[in-house]
């Protein structure tokens, strides 16, 4: 497919892909919009001038509120279609947009929006689901021997996050306060977190409410699965580790998490779904798969300080995962907890089996005993002040680019 919309050599944002937002300007109220190149496809325009008149089941001002979730929540099949409508009419061949009275109106420049939070988000999850960082946290502060524990390998691990701070991309984070004991001090002590650190994820928005007892399992699970963003955990490791016995984690997690703005349709990511890795030991019944469930989505990290040049620090791949969305869903709901519309699934630490596909500081500077080298002079161990971290990520296969855009914050002065 080509677009009579002008979109720029590697733009995340092509036909193929039609993410959806909620952005805002100087003359616009918070809308739903479709990302294509450099512009933003007003929905709320397309649906006044009568392009989505077949369905009927769209409420006039759904794409007029400051969230996704009235619209997601009407289902995919109405999802689905609207996407489907808006790639027909940027299709070259298509000309009922494109010479269309409103064009000037529905095509906004992309540079002149503020992107907003697609969602509000009811819940969060976050999981712990490559073996890899699993193994390389096992390894740093337990046996390099018996890295993993016993019940990793036979459900996906996960906890309950805090969805008030999850925030979009370009929203700075104040470095947290919190209390941290090193193995060398005799008592804890208080202040601003020394060992600062990003964690490289991906997150998947629900599509569909379930009731308390119900479950769902990994046959349905992506009819329940919207799209995807990505998803920085900012993790306090100096907090974290003085905290997580015996509830695991509190304020070295909950004080901010960044995603990128744009949800990336499971139906976009189609062309790009891939097998998992094998899973030994055999899993239970209710984990299992009868079709692929991991997608292969190219990461990247970069630590970019104040004044200076980006440098990339990681290379991963969403593909590495060990548990599926599919799986995390199925796990999710088997005790009949129940999900609605917009929650947020965070994958975990995507690392890879190479020292560069390392989703976290604590991984690639392993503890910080292996400075990184950043590209105009300088070491990291973990992120200082002024520091701003940018993840990206993209599917390309074919000719065919689907990319998610960036999150991008940069770290402020503890308050």
């Amino acid at each position: 497919m080509t677009s009579w919309v002008q979109v720029p050599k590697d733009s995340d944002f092509t036909i193929y892909n039609l993410p959806f937002g909620v952005f805002e300007s100087k003359r616009l109220s918070p809308r739903a919009g479709v990302a294509i190149g450099d512009k933003i496809v007003d929905l709320s325009v397309l649906h006044e001038e009568g392009f989505f008149a077949e369905l009927s089941q769209l409420p006039n001002d759904i794409f007029l509120r400051d969230s996704l979730n009235d619209f997601i929540g009407l289902g995919k099949s109405v999802t689905r279609k609207v996407r489907e409508i808006v790639q027909n009419l940027l299709k070259e061949e298509n000309d009922a947009l494109r010479e269309h009275t409103c064009r000037g109106k529905a095509m906004v420049n992309r540079k002149e929006a503020k992107m907003l939070m697609p969602v509000k988000v009811g819940d969060y999850t976050d999981f712990y689901s490559s073996m890899e960082h699993a193994t390389n946290v096992g390894t740093m502060f337990r046996d390099p021997d018996n890295a993993l524990l016993p019940n990793w390998k036979h459900l996906p691990v996960g906890y309950h996050g805090r969805a008030s701070s999850i925030i979009p991309s370009g929203i700075p984070i104040h470095r947290p306060k919190g209390q941290f004991k090193d193995p060398n001090m005799e008592k804890p002590e208080f202040g601003p977190s020394r060992r600062l650190d990003f964690e490289l994820e991906l997150a998947f928005v629900t599509g569909g409410p379930t009731k308390m007892g119900d479950t769902i399992s990994t046959e349905d699970a992506e009819d329940y699965i919207f799209g995807f963003v990505l998803f920085n955990d900012w993790s306090a490791r100096d907090i974290q580790a003085w905290e997580y016995v015996p509830l695991g984690p509190f304020l070295g997690k909950n004080f901010a998490s960044s995603i990128s703005p744009w949800i990336v349709t499971l139906e976009a990511l189609e062309p790009f779904r891939v097998a998992g890795p094998a899973q030994e030991p055999e899993v239970l019944p209710y984990l299992k798969c009868e079709k692929d469930h991991s997608f292969d989505i190219q990461l990247e990290v970069y630590i970019q300080p104040e004044g200076f040049n980006p440098t990339k620090v990681c290379t991963s791949n969403f593909k590495y995962m060990y548990w599926n969305i599919a799986q995390q869903l199925a796990h999710h709901t088997i005790n009949g907890c129940n999900i609605n519309v917009g929650d947020m699934m965070a994958s975990g630490t995507i690392s890879g089996p190479t020292e560069d596909s390392f989703g976290s500081m604590l991984e690639l500077a392993w503890k910080g005993t292996k400075p990184i080298q950043l590209v105009e002079g300088g070491e990291r161990k973990f992120i200082n002040d002024g520091d701003t971290i940018i993840m990206k990520g993209y599917s390309e296969k074919d000719g065919i680019r689907v990319g998610f855009g960036e999150v991008a914050s940069q770290v402020l002065p503890a308050k």
